[in-house]
């Protein structure tokens, strides 16, 4: 039990950071150029958020 709230702790530190990389990466001066230019966002940028956000929910569970 007290081993699932540590991974889910984790889990949601790692989701946090990977959605904030996600979005920097998203919102940087290279990338707003490279979506103006061909509508592209990196896939790193959506990697970063959509995993991030997994992680959070998955840690979430695992608190309960």
């Amino acid at each position: 039990k007290m081993n699932n709230k540590i991974i889910g702790i984790v889990l949601i530190i790692v989701g946090v950071a990977l959605t904030l990389w996600g979005y920097n990466i998203y919102d940087s001066a290279s990338s707003q150029v490279t979506r103006a230019v061909n509508g592209d966002t990196p896939i790193e940028a959506w990697a970063g958020m959509v995993g991030g956000v997994i992680s959070v929910l998955v840690g979430i569970r695992k608190l309960k």
